[in-house]
């Protein structure tokens, strides 16, 4: 009875379905839908150098953190910090910050090949590591997290787009209620805007970013782990290309990567050939196919239809629906800092977390480089 009337709540939920066309777009930041709780921990930054640290300390604060300092070298990057967050100390050096005691949780979005060595230092001061994606660029930074992480029993917390996304959380609901059935396959495509002036030489440099799949690819590994609740899986097939961008030897344009779990299976493709026109950073898409029906995601944009973001379709037997997600209380700040208060596991298990991180690595690795087809 719970299950039908969970069902029915989230359904009812949804208005009548349209297909005028229409324009709109939101960016990837969007409002976690909850109010920022009294802070219960305190927080620190270190390491500033991908914008995503901003959406970091605004989900720790309304989970319940208070964000009291940060560390970066470069002086434009602390700066633009120390104005956003007017409150927050400036630290002299990351020592500062790994010393305090009254610390629990660091921050970091440090360039992508630092941020394994990072969190092992944090978890060897007895602090809690929440990090931006992807959280290691080899499989050898992988190994000593898992093993740093085991004897400290510190959490180490990768940030990826599950843990923002209105959307992704009511499609939890759904397949947690039965919704679809049992899920058979995810299918996430995952587009993304590369606008080359806008970004710093680490981008484009192979080791320091990891690679294509290690980096877009994160989030829907993580999707894929999560909604067909696979705790095995192997790497069938992938690929990478840099396809378009000659004048950068070190980027990889494009990855796809087919998967085998447990629990079901499993197909990504990422990609930075956004055009200009769309209004969003990428039409990211996620097709859930279950035993009785499929629910459909696309995160960022409804292309000609629908305005804004976190559209949620659901067919089964019965009929098709779209399905609202403004209402969503995303749960991850305040289950992240409830875990660091109270040693659980309740925002992410730490073995998905790792797992998710092995897949993307051992994709990266195992990858087939295709090349650009002749004119």
């Amino acid at each position: 009875m719970r299950r039908r009337q969970f069902l029915k709540s989230c359904l009812a939920a949804a208005s009548a379905v349209t297909w005028t066309s229409r324009a709109g777009a939101r960016t990837r930041l969007q409002d976690a839908g909850a109010t920022a709780r009294p802070a219960r921990i305190r927080c620190a930054a270190i390491g500033l150098n991908h914008s995503h640290i901003y959406g970091q300390i605004d989900a720790v604060v309304r989970g319940g953190g208070r964000f009291v300092s940060f560390f970066a070298p470069e002086a434009d990057l602390a700066d633009a910090l120390a104005r956003r967050f007017p409150s927050a100390a400036r630290a002299r050096s990351p020592r500062e910050i790994l010393e305090d005691p009254s610390i629990h949780l660091v921050l970091s979005a440090s360039v992508p090949n630092e941020r394994a060595p990072l969190g092992i230092d944090v978890m060897r001061h007895g602090k809690d590591f929440m990090v931006d994606k992807p959280g290691a660029t080899t499989l050898d930074q992988l190994a000593e997290v898992r093993r740093v992480q085991a004897e400290t029993r510190r959490i180490y917390s990768v940030l990826i787009e599950r843990h923002e996304s209105k959307s992704l959380t009511r499609a939890g609901e759904l397949v947690k209620a039965g919704a679809i059935g049992e899920v058979l396959q995810t299918v996430g495509l995952a587009p993304h805007r590369m606008s080359p002036a806008t970004r710093p030489a680490w981008f484009f440099e192979r080791e320091r970013y990891g690679g294509i799949l290690c980096d877009l690819a994160s989030h829907n590994l993580d999707a894929f782990l999560f909604f067909t609740g696979s705790t095995r899986a192997d790497v069938v097939a992938s690929q990478i290309g840099n396809l378009r961008h000659a004048q950068y030897p070190g980027l990889e344009d494009f990855g796809d990567v087919m998967l085998r779990g447990n629990r079901g299976s499993g197909y990504i493709r990422v990609d930075w050939f956004t055009p200009d026109a769309l209004p969003s950073f990428g039409d990211g898409r996620l097709t859930i196919l279950g035993s009785d029906g499929y629910i459909e995601l696309r995160k960022n944009v409804d292309i000609g239809g629908r305005p804004g973001a976190n559209h949620l379709f659901l067919a089964d037997h019965k009929q098709v629906r779209y399905v609202a997600c403004d209402d969503v209380v995303v749960p991850y700040s305040e289950r992240l800092v409830d875990d660091v208060l109270n040693r659980t596991e309740t925002a992410t298990p730490q073995a998905q977390t790792f797992l998710a991180m092995q897949l993307a690595l051992e994709a990266q690795r195992a990858a087939q480089r295709i090349m650009r087809p002749p004119a």
